[in-house]
């Protein structure tokens, strides 16, 4: 969106298939080696991505930084990056590597959205070029001080303590949900406050069909909003599934297990997709 708005150019290196969602690294290289490689000035990659909730490989991000003879700017989106294991973030290497920024935020495992405050880690130039093009007064004051409340000792022990809690019932989502009838594999990682599982057809196989009609009856009906990102890369049938407490985890479960066998038992074979997208986009606007 940024790009378009500045009408600078995109080039798009597809991830590689499910469920790993790695970067495609002889693809990145050989693109930041042909003939457009000197107009190309970032190489942009989210860690873990969204909604495919998986890590890139620090060896990985390790070999586009080695590259020979491109000597651009790689920027890697960590906003998840709480809620993955220990030592996963690589913001630590911008001390290495000149040309790297790591960028976090505050919105999502501190629970602070609404204040929009993000960080960026990097090298001395990258930081003192960033800090010339940024407004003078670019940071509310009631943003300054709240974000400085929750990095104090005691919004950070808030903070961990809420990320374990998710963490349990994330890992309580990968021991239940497959146990219901008409979900079928997880198809990114489980790094992040969210997971990517598939939703199957009356035939076993997933279905973008049955994933919007069940997108659309817990909106609808059910006052519980996941996402559909049937028509992303790798992603056939799949649903984007936000972990929440123990109580909505529950309710959760209970929901999308009805709404399933009510999709099937009805069929989808005379439901258009069409007719599907547009319902998607109204349950879309429904808010819980």
């Amino acid at each position: 969106m940024s790009a378009q708005v500045n009408d600078v150019g995109l080039v798009k290196v597809p991830l590689l298939a499910a469920p790993d969602f790695g970067i495609d690294v002889e693809a990145i290289t050989s693109t930041l080696s042909g003939p457009e490689s000197k107009n190309i000035k970032l190489v942009y990659i989210c860690s873990p991505g969204n909604p495919t909730g998986s890590l890139i490989r620090k060896k990985d991000i390790q070999k586009i930084l080695e590259h020979p003879t491109w000597n651009g700017v790689v920027v890697l989106d960590e906003a998840y990056i709480d809620f993955a294991p220990k030592d996963s973030s690589l913001a630590e290497w911008v001390s290495e590597w000149p040309n790297l920024v790591v960028l976090q935020t505050l919105s999502k495992a501190f629970g602070l959205a609404g204040i929009r405050l993000g960080a960026a880690f990097t090298s001395e130039p990258i930081a003192r070029l960033l800090n010339s093009l940024k407004a003078p007064y670019n940071i509310s004051n009631p943003t300054s001080e709240i974000a400085s409340q929750a990095l104090q000792q005691q919004g950070l022990s808030v903070m961990r303590t809420n990320v374990e809690k998710i963490v349990d019932q994330r890992n309580r989502l990968l021991n239940e949900l497959p146990k219901l009838k008409g979900i079928g594999r997880f198809r990114g990682g489980a790094a992040s406050n969210f997971l990517l599982v598939e939703l199957l057809g009356t035939d076993g196989k997933p279905d973008n069909v049955t994933a919007l009609k069940v997108y659309e009856k817990l909106a609808e009906k059910r006052g519980v909003v996941v996402r559909f990102r049937g028509k992303e890369h790798g992603c056939l049938g799949c649903l984007r599934i936000t972990v929440g407490t123990e109580k909505e985890v529950t309710r959760f479960l209970r929901e999308i297990d009805d709404v399933l066998q009510e999709v099937h038992a009805v069929g989808t074979s005379s439901t258009s997709v069409i007719e599907e997208e547009r319902k998607e986009k109204l349950a879309n606007a429904v808010i819980s």
